[in-house]
């Protein structure tokens, strides 16, 4: 079998782990750091790329693929779990398999902490001087969970929430049945935000998703609603979410992502007193090197046995 040489968009350090990771393997393996961003002038010799979010910060790749593309590629490895943030092109070529599930149980474990951070009143109750006043805080066990999308991250937090007591409510796209026993599926989802005291954003964004939480939706939420959003900021109807915080519906927004990436300065959501932002951040974790070698190494493995690759993506269904 010839030389794998592998090109890399990661940082060095991710990169580095997956050299330690091949040498025990692969020892004559390769692999090399290119720049992030559309992929340009790729060596020859390389059948491999392991690419990062193209369209971020505002950045729209062009519409047509630089000269020479796809090089001598035979698979494309992205490190995010939507195919949102790539071009269309990128899809055209050799097959291109997602890091879907790799960051699952990071997520799945921000979610909860923001639900627990909002019922615990974290970190508001801190004190800082001898004037103690105490706050009721609100019981987990038995409120309702409502998650609107369940894959690995979905079946995740549910395992989590149903540990700790909470009830929980979902709606998927398929009509599969649920794979965590004791979740309960909702009608639709007006049903979904009615009965939910907190609601998880878990579903990938595609033409069909698309600001799917609206006015009309927002209006179905029950009273006080914590909406949590972890997936992807053009789920969300911005507008129609301050309007439904102003008028008590949503009384609380912990948001992981945004629409665009990073908001504008001056944005209404940064100043809002029952809004909590944070920079998409809930998939790193310090383990997220050896999450995403552990990614991509299973499917060189299946690539190399010439077996069906995992997590391939579907232009189709969007992810």
């Amino acid at each position: 079998m010839s030389q794998i040489v592998i090109a890399s968009q990661l940082d060095e350090d991710f990169n580095e782990v997956i050299r330690q990771r091949l040498a025990l393997t692969h020892p004559d393996a390769e692999v090399i750091g290119v720049p992030a961003g559309v992929p340009s002038d790729l060596p020859g010799q390389v059948t491999i790329l392991l690419a990062r979010p193209i369209n971020v910060r505002g950045y729209e790749a062009p519409n047509t693929p630089p000269p020479g593309w796809p090089y001598g590629l035979r698979w494309i490895q992205v490190v995010s779990s939507g195919i949102d943030f790539y071009p269309k092109w990128l899809f055209n070529g050799p097959p291109v398999s997602t890091s879907r599930g790799s960051a699952a149980e990071n997520i799945a474990e921000f979610a909860l902490a923001s639900i627990f951070a909002g019922t615990k009143h974290l970190p508001d109750i801190w004190v800082h001087d001898s004037q103690w006043n105490f706050t009721a805080l609100t019981p987990l066990k038995g409120t309702t969970l409502g998650i609107l999308g369940f894959g690995a991250i979905g079946r995740s937090l549910a395992q989590k929430a149903l540990g700790l007591g909470i009830k929980v409510v979902a709606l998927r796209q398929s009509q599969a049945q649920f794979e965590v026993e004791g979740v309960e599926a909702a009608r639709d989802i007006h049903d979904l935000f009615s009965r939910a005291d907190h609601l998880v954003l878990a579903a990938p964004l595609t033409e069909s998703t698309r600001h799917i939480v609206d006015r009309d939706v927002l209006a179905s939420a029950k009273p006080g609603l914590h909406l949590i959003n972890i997936a992807r900021g053009g789920l969300l109807d911005h507008g129609a979410l301050l309007e439904a915080l102003e008028t008590g519906s949503i009384g609380l927004a912990s948001l992981d992502v945004t629409e665009p990436e990073p908001l504008p300065d001056g944005h209404a959501l940064y100043a809002h007193p029952r809004v909590r932002l944070s920079p998409h951040t809930s998939a790193i974790s310090t383990n997220s090197r050896n999450d995403i070698a552990d990614s991509f190494l299973g499917n060189l493995e299946r690539y190399l046995s010439g077996l069906r690759l995992e997590n391939l993506a579907d232009t189709q269904r969007g992810y």
